[in-house]
């Protein structure tokens, strides 16, 4: 059995998250997610985040079916998660294309993958949150 591990805030869930979800769960049997906390969305992103708390965002991603688990890691990065979870596969969004991904070396020591699609990135919760409050069309 393959499992294949991504995380996130998944603040604001849009289709973005929809589609990292369903390409990740193509290089596996089992797609494990983890989310951020509300105590850790706030370290990383701010007072005013999350917009939606811990519990929803745990439910809307159990209700997909290509997530098999999610788990809740309080931490700024799954590092810890990951290592506990030994997946064989590690995949992030486009967005971490250029940056050091917390978990690969583990993930890659281990003779797993780490992936990472190339395509743009369209859409984000940042952008949402912007088009919300009126400041981008």
């Amino acid at each position: 059995m393959t499992i294949v591990f991504t995380n996130g805030c998944f603040d604001v869930l849009h289709a973005g998250h929809v589609r990292l979800l369903q390409y990740a769960k193509s290089f596996g049997d089992e797609l494990i997610v983890g989310i951020n906390s509300d105590a850790s969305v706030r370290m990383l992103k701010g007072d005013h985040r999350p917009i939606i708390f811990c519990d929803d965002r745990v439910a809307m991603l159990e209700a997909l079916r290509c997530v098999d688990r999610v788990y809740v890691f309080d931490e700024a990065t799954p590092e810890n998660l990951i290592c506990e979870l030994r997946p064989d596969v590690l995949v992030k969004g486009p967005e971490a294309r250029h940056a050091e991904i917390p978990g690969a070396r583990y993930v890659l020591d281990r003779g797993g993958k780490v992936i990472v699609p190339d395509w743009p990135v369209t859409i984000s919760t940042s952008q949402i949150l912007e088009r919300i409050r009126g400041e981008t069309t």
